[in-house]
């Protein structure tokens, strides 16, 4: 009997992954298997039952498309000039080690996760890190780069890919530079625009709760994808683009991306459980904060948290009760305040302001505020013409100009006292906002 070399994973949203025995060996690993109990969106699943889905299929999904990108990028009918093709390997030993390396730092891409991913990640972690430097740090180690040695793959390579130039120069400033080769390869898992964990998670996630807003055809999409020679900041470099004929898959994937956030990420309930799980976690940690060392990393899932969370709410004197409490029962803080753009134009720390009153008004620990400043849209990318020319997206696509930047700007109050707090901010509110919030006010949460 023969055996079998090639593996197929199961999948809602790719149908089929298949994987090698070497790839299935990384795949069986405790660093990769530990991501089966973290959660892919926190604490979503309280407020949509079916977010229940976790990083561990996230990241088999990134390697698929990874390395279907990689295929049709690389596609020698797809390479537009000379310039393009030198950064390509140029053989075919080359070819199959950075295909490989490429599937492989998809994979890896989200093992430094914490817990519950994103929830609190800035304030649980010491200054100077964040998942991306836990996953490097697991990529290079004894957990993880043995078994690369299997498939005869450089761990540093994989990794550099896995946490892109940005946050790898944090960690490494005297040997940062990346190559244009890498740099495309890094694009095509992390990149503002195209990168496919960003494909991968809006189709899962818009799967898993039930919405439509995070669909688009990212088939059409990956078979336009091109790597096209662009300005930035003065100077030509390679970047990921597509043909013309995929405007319209751009431009789906990038109202996907804004609905998501507004509709799903960033609703009001899930972010206050989110700050809920903040506090609890910055009273039950020692220290008010995870490890950063990778064997104690890996031992923490979402698993003992809930555990504590669990434990804590049955017990007054437990060290996060009240939020254990507030996360189990669901008596979680209600929306009193949400950003508004007519408030904005009278004072632009509205949100701030209110926060700040109410404080005042209610106590500081009956009130949360949580503000999420709009971020620099990633919009801009190359596309090539029907006459082979390149220009800007934003020169071509009326759509892309006019999609607004996801933010947020809310402040909860304690149920125990809604009411009152909804009846004292409608008679107050012009007032508070015409005034700047005072000096020393508490820091808003972010998640």
């Amino acid at each position: 009997m023969s055996i079998k070399h090639t593996h197929e994973i199961r999948d809602p949203i790719h149908t089929f992954i298949r994987v090698s025995s070497e790839e299935r060996r990384v795949i069986d690993s405790p660093a990769f298997q530990r991501l089966r109990n973290i959660h892919q969106l926190a604490t979503t699943f309280l407020l949509y039952p079916g977010a229940t889905h976790r990083r561990f299929e996230h990241s088999l999904g990134v390697m698929e498309l990874a390395s279907r990108v990689f295929d049709v990028v690389t596609m020698k009918e797809n390479v537009l000039n000379d310039d393009v093709d030198r950064i390509l390997p140029q053989d075919d030993h080359q070819r199959h080690y950075w295909r490989q390396t490429v599937r492989i730092a998809a994979l890896l891409h989200d093992v430094g996760h914490l817990p519950f991913s994103h929830a609190g990640e800035e304030k649980l972690l010491p200054e100077g890190w964040d998942h991306e430097r836990l996953t490097y740090n697991i990529i290079c180690s004894n957990q993880i780069a043995p078994l690369l040695d299997n498939l005869k793959l450089n761990a540093p390579d994989v990794a550099r890919l896995a946490v892109g130039p940005k946050k790898y120069k944090e960690y490494a400033p005297g040997n940062s530079v990346f190559s244009d080769w890498e740099a495309i390869l890094s694009e095509i898992i992390t990149g503002d625009a195209f990168g496919v964990d960003r494909m991968d998670y809006l189709l899962r996630d818009s799967h898993h709760a039930g919405v439509g807003y995070g669909r688009f055809d990212h088939h059409r999409l990956i078979d336009s994808l091109r790597i096209l020679p662009f300005t930035r900041d003065e100077s030509l470099e390679p970047a990921l683009g597509v043909d013309q004929g995929g405007i319209h898959g751009a431009e789906a994937l990038l109202l996907a991306r804004y609905f998501m956030f507004t509709q799903l990420y960033f609703h009001p309930v899930r972010r206050i459980y989110d700050i809920h799980l903040l506090d609890f976690l910055s009273q039950w940690l020692k220290g008010g904060q995870f490890s950063t060392k990778v064997d104690k990393h890996l031992e923490m899932t979402d698993n003992e948290v809930m555990a504590a969370i669990l434990s804590a709410a049955r017990k007054p004197a437990a060290a996060g009760h009240d939020s254990a409490r507030r996360i189990t029962l669901r008596e979680h803080f209600r929306l009193l305040y949400e950003r508004n753009p007519n408030d904005v134009k009278v004072n632009p720390e509205a949100v701030e302001a209110i926060h700040a009153a109410a404080q005042n008004e209610f106590g500081e620990q009956n009130v949360r505020c949580d503000v999420i400043p709009a971020k620099t849209k990633g919009y801009q990318f190359p596309v090539v013409t029907h006459d082979r020319r390149i220009v800007s997206s934003l020169d071509i696509s009326d759509t892309l100009n006019k999609i607004p930047p996801a933010t947020v700007g809310y402040v909860f109050i304690d149920p125990v006292v809604r009411e009152k707090a909804h009846q004292w901010l409608e008679s107050n509110r012009n007032t508070i906002i015409k005034e700047p919030a005072g000096e020393g006010d508490n820091e808003t949460a972010t998640t």
